[in-house]
């Protein structure tokens, strides 16, 4: 008997979520650790750094290394596709499954801090996770190309990896980066121009951050001995949920608490981000959405910032991104069910998707 979307999300989601994403750092954090170390000098200290792992002088720090949303997507859609073969595939997911699907998870998540150290400095962010960005302490320079260096080992972990499926997924995270590398570039045009069509920003955010999320999925599904179909089904999930991630995210960016973010309280209001729901609030038609308009058009002080959040959500901005969130989730199981008939063996990767798009403001 298959399981219903709605029943399979609607079962425990957040605690299982939760265990999966420590299951998860406790299985992949000591062979990101070990990949970073392998870094030379300067480049070695500032990765450390940024991981949390160590402080600017270098001695150890129990920071935080992230949620580990990405490498957990790898790990629960190899369970997943092991899971489809029934109690044989459960068995295999458990022994020699697990063990293979690190790779491409540490291979993920190292692609994943590679675009963060950059986007803080392209975003000007001096805080993440806490605490002082790397670029505000070891320079821009350093922090670029300790990002640079952490993608090259991310495609030499694949590239030297004798996996059936290391080439395939090498191809695929190298294309992901290209179209990653398309939408930030796209964001940063967006910042530059008056008008942006809600199509264009949805489009750049697919780019930007569904893409890495559908990877993470493929590659997870390909370790599992998926073929190319499957793999593209798998893709298109996380493409989905990863929209889906970006709307809550920009939510976040406007609405979230500075203690549970790590920044500042409106800060992508500050920078005049042109977020989804903003962008959704400019191009709504309304009174405050032209109010938004003319606050952006300057610089923002405090009083701004709060005067412009309130217009996103007069303006529906705020309604809409929650509601349209609510869609792509909906695409997305469509999706899975492609590649996982028996939604039942997907449960992992259905409670990782609804703790990203629920997550408190």
């Amino acid at each position: 008997m298959t399981v219903s979307a709605t029943e399979a999300i609607a079962t425990g989601e957040g605690q299982e979520a939760a265990v999966l994403l420590e299951r998860t750092r406790e299985t992949v954090n000591p062979d990101l650790r070990r990949t970073v170390e392998s870094l030379p000098g300067s480049m070695r200290r500032v990765a450390m750094y940024h991981f949390g792992w160590e402080r600017e002088d270098g001695t150890p720090a129990a920071g935080n290394a992230g949620k580990a949303i990405r490498p957990a997507l790898v790990l629960a859609s190899a369970q997943a596709l092991h899971g489809a073969g029934g109690r044989a595939g459960e068995a295999a997911w458990l022994g020699a499954g697990l063990a293979a699907a690190v790779r491409p998870a540490v291979a993920v998540e190292l692609a994943h801090n590679f675009t963060l150290l950059h986007d803080d400095v392209i975003d000007k962010d001096v805080r993440r996770r806490g605490r002082a960005t790397a670029w505000t302490v070891f320079g821009i320079p350093d922090a670029i190309i300790t990002g640079d260096a952490m993608m090259a080992l991310a495609l030499r972990l694949l590239a030297e990896d004798p996996h059936p499926a290391s080439a395939e997924a090498s191809s695929r995270l190298a294309a992901c980066v290209v179209e990653l590398c398309a939408g930030q570039q796209a964001d940063c045009a967006f910042e530059r121009q008056s008008h942006v069509p809600l199509d264009a920003c949805l489009t750049m955010a697919m780019a930007k951050t569904g893409a890495l999320l559908g990877c993470a999925c493929a590659l997870g599904a390909l370790y599992a001995g998926a073929g190319p179909e499957e793999a593209d089904a798998m893709d298109a999930f996380g493409r989905e949920a990863g929209l889906a991630f970006q709307l809550i995210d920009d939510l976040i960016g406007i609405w979230g608490d500075p203690g549970h973010t790590g920044k500042p309280a409106g800060a992508d209001l500050l920078a005049r981000k042109k977020s989804l729901p903003v962008v959704a609030a400019l191009t709504s038609g309304t009174a405050a959405g032209e109010e938004l308009a003319a606050l952006y058009a300057g610089p923002m002080t405090g009083d701004d910032v709060r005067r412009a959040a309130d217009a996103v959500e007069r303006a529906g901005g705020r309604d809409w991104a929650q509601a349209h969130a609510a869609d792509r989730m909906g695409r997305a199981v469509q999706q899975l069910s492609r590649a996982v008939p028996d939604l039942g063996a997907a449960g992992g990767l259905l409670a990782l998707a609804e703790f990203v798009t629920r997550r408190t403001l």
